[in-house]
Parts: C-alpha cells; sequence; structure tokens
C-alpha cells in the first residue's frame, strides 16, 4: 500500500512539474547591458517659455484722451470697432472754446490795428526828428509805443494759437490704426481735465502684426538671440504660430531668488485670431543641426564598472561606451554639438553610424518593462522622435 501511495505522488510530482513548465516557462535570459544606436537624424535646441499676447508697442494698449473739459456730445465708436490714423472717434461740447478762439482773435486784430498806428506814429516823429521839428524824447516814446503794440500783437497771437488748439481738443482723434479695446465714458457724461488727460478710449495697435511678452530664466537667456524663429501656441487654437525674437530686454525680474529677462516675440496674427491677453506656449528655437550623426543623450551618463572595462586607464574628455566581441567595454573620446537633452549631435560621429552606444546596465525590471510595453497593447507608447524635446524619426542614407 505504501508502494502504491509512492507511485501515486510520483506521477502527480511529474505531472505538476510538467504543468509548471507549460503555465511557468524558463525565463528569458537577461541582457547585460541596454542600448542606444548612432543614426543620422536632426537635432533642435528650443527654450520653453510662457508669455502673453499684447498689442504692438504698448502692452495696455494706446489711452485716448481728453485734454479739455466738457461734455461727451457724441461717441462715434464702441467696443472692437476699427480705426484709422486721424479718424474722429469723440466729440466734447466745443461752444465754451468757440467763444474763447473767436475772442482771442479779436483781440489779436485790435492788437494788429494799435501797431500799425504805433508803426506810422513812429515813422512820423523819425522824420521830423530829422528836420529838427520833435524832440528826441517824443521820438523814444513812439519807439516805446511801437515795441509794445508789437509785443501785444505777439501775445494775442499766442492766446489765439492756444484758443484754436482747445478747440480742435474737443474733436478727439485716433492717435494710430488698430481696434477699440474699451471705452471709458459714454456720451452726455462730462470729462474734467487737470494735469492728466482723462481716459476716453484704449486702441490696440494694429492687430495684424502682434507681441508675445515672455520671461525666460538667467540660465537660457544667454542662448537667445534677436532674429531666432519661435514656434507657440494658444489655447483657444489647435494650431501653431511662427514668429522671431525682436527685442531682449535687460529690466530683469527677480522672485523667489529666481532672475527672468522679458523676451519680445513679434508675429503675425492670421485672421486676427490672437487677442491681446491671451496665454502663449513659446518654444524658441536657439540652435539645430540636420541630418548629422546623433545618439541618445543618455550615453554620456553611463559610468561602467571597473570588472567590466577593457581598458585600466580611461581616457579624458566626454565618452561614449561601446561593448566589444569579449563582452569587454571600450570607450571613445566623442566631440558633441547640438543636444536637445534627449538627443545630441556628435561631431566625429560618422565612424560610429550602426553601432550601438552602451546605456547602462540591463535589469529584470528594465526588462519586464519592455516586454510589458511590448507584448502588452493597452499600455502607452514611448513618443516618435519628432514630437516635442526629441529629435525626429532617422533619415535613411
Amino acid at each position: 500500500m505504501s508502494f502504491t501511495k509512492c507511485a501515486i505522488f510520483s506521477v502527480i510530482a511529474l505531472v505538476l512539474a510538467g504543468c509548471e513548465k507549460e503555465i511557468f516557462p524558463a525565463k528569458q535570459e537577461v541582457k547585460r547591458y541596454r542600448y542606444a544606436p548612432v543614426e543620422y537624424s536632426d537635432v533642435i535646441r528650443t527654450v520653453e517659455a510662457t508669455g502673453t499676447i499684447t498689442p504692438r508697442n504698448s502692452p495696455n494698449g494706446v489711452p485716448v484722451g481728453a485734454q479739455v473739459n466738457g461734455k461727451i456730445i457724441k461717441l462715434f465708436v464702441d467696443y472692437n470697432s476699427v480705426v484709422t490714423n486721424g479718424q474722429v472717434v469723440a466729440l466734447i461740447d466745443p461752444q465754451v472754446y468757440e467763444a474763447n478762439y473767436k475772442n482771442a482773435m479779436a483781440q489779436l486784430k485790435s492788437a494788429k490795428a494799435r501797431l500799425v498806428l504805433a508803426e506810422k506814429t513812429f515813422a512820423r516823429k523819425k522824420l521830423l526828428r530829422e528836420k529838427g521839428l520833435c524832440s528826441e524824447a517824443d521820438l523814444d516814446e513812439a519807439l516805446a509805443n511801437r515795441d509794445t503794440a508789437a509785443a501785444s500783437v505777439d501775445q494775442c497771437t499766442a492766446s489765439s494759437d492756444q484758443a484754436k488748439a482747445n478747440l480742435d481738443y474737443c474733436t478727439i482723434r485716433s492717435p494710430v490704426n488698430g481696434v477699440v479695446l474699451d471705452r471709458k465714458v459714454e456720451e452726455g457724461e462730462t470729462v474734467v481735465s487737470s494735469m492728466n488727460a482723462v481716459p476716453v478710449l484704449t486702441i490696440a495697435e494694429d492687430l495684424r502684426t502682434i507681441w508675445v511678452q515672455a520671461t525666460v530664466p538667467e540660465a537660457d537667456v544667454g542662448n537667445i538671440k534677436v532674429g531666432q524663429t519661435v514656434t507657440f501656441t494658444a489655447d483657444a487654437y489647435r494650431k501653431k504660430f511662427v514668429g522671431k525674437v525682436k527685442q531682449i530686454r535687460l529690466a530683469a525680474t527677480t522672485t523667489s531668488n529666481v532672475v527672468t529677462y522679458p523676451i519680445i516675440i513679434e508675429a503675425e496674427n492670421p485672421g486676427e485670431l490672437l487677442f491681446p491677453g491671451m496665454t502663449a506656449t513659446l518654444s524658441i528655437e536657439t540652435a539645430r543641426a540636420e541630418d548629422v550623426p546623433v545618439v541618445s543623450a543618455a550615453a554620456f551618463r553611463f559610468r561602467p564598472k571597473e570588472e567590466d572595462r577593457a581598458l585600466v586607464e580611461v581616457p579624458r574628455g566626454i565618452k561614449m561606451w561601446f561593448e566589444g566581441q569579449d563582452g569587454k567595454l571600450t570607450p571613445q573620446v566623442i566631440e558633441t554639438g547640438v543636444s536637445d537633452g534627449t538627443f545630441t549631435e556628435l561631431l566625429n560621429g560618422a565612424d560610429f553610424i550602426g553601432r550601438k552606444a552602451v546605456i547602462g546596465y540591463e535589469t529584470k525590471a528594465s526588462v519586464k518593462v519592455a516586454q510589458d510595453q511590448t507584448t502588452n497593447p493597452f499600455m502607452p507608447k514611448r513618443p516618435k522622435r519628432g514630437t516635442k524635446g526629441t529629435a525626429p524619426e532617422p533619415k535613411a542614407k
């Protein structure tokens, strides 16, 4: 009976062992290293930033104000009205200023008449003095009267010019081509101007071209140059806009010990889709290398263990490591160029095209992740090259 039980248990053990082999197949052999190929591609280095879309020249628009007191008797524009330089946008009651101007002109006319009389009197006195029929004192008095009349004419001319200017200020005109962003007053409202012009309207200068005001940290501002290409997006649209760096301003701002500099980007606004105040997400292209040997930037961060190196003394400089036939790692000194943080240009990398640089040791965890990403259709895919922050797909040679 005991022999029969032992035989049964032996059969069960064999069956279970076979099932275990079927259910739990032998683990695949784990590779020792992880690799990255050296291949031809493009590398684009960018600086990322956020900014605010503003009208050109004036971030908050151009204020249009009233320089004289009076009641607004007519508004010719409203919100979003398109205006041109010199167009009449509002009218202040001109009645008082017309009266002042007429009074100033009457005084000027009177002063000119007195000047004519004084000049004739002086001419007569001068002729009489030459004949000895007039005293020197009378001639001097005639000369003083003539000069006083001339000064009075100048004074009245200035008063009339001022009255004319105040009358002209009753007609408020747009100083630029643009769009009305804001309206501060209503028809019938009285404006009182003191030291500063009272705001009536705010006009955004021609929105067919806009500015983007961005802030860039001091660590990145050294790579930015005037004229560099900038691509940006706005949350309101699923499209990219293109502009150029127009100005790098020196007015630094320090916030929480972080120093930033304002950068001005000028861009076309097709269809005037972009509105002032929108937030823009920018990518400033600071360097580009096309169709060059590249490798993953992780290759330069790899440091092999001493027992895995083929050389006892490692040369100085930036290195990549390659695996030999004996499994030992050999370093190659590399000259690097443009890097986007993910891929790096190899200035002397033509001889390494097709080879695989070691970027790290293979671990069970990395193998498991790689297998899951390969076999599980529901796992998110790694981003393809050519997306933001990576090099584009390798070009065929």
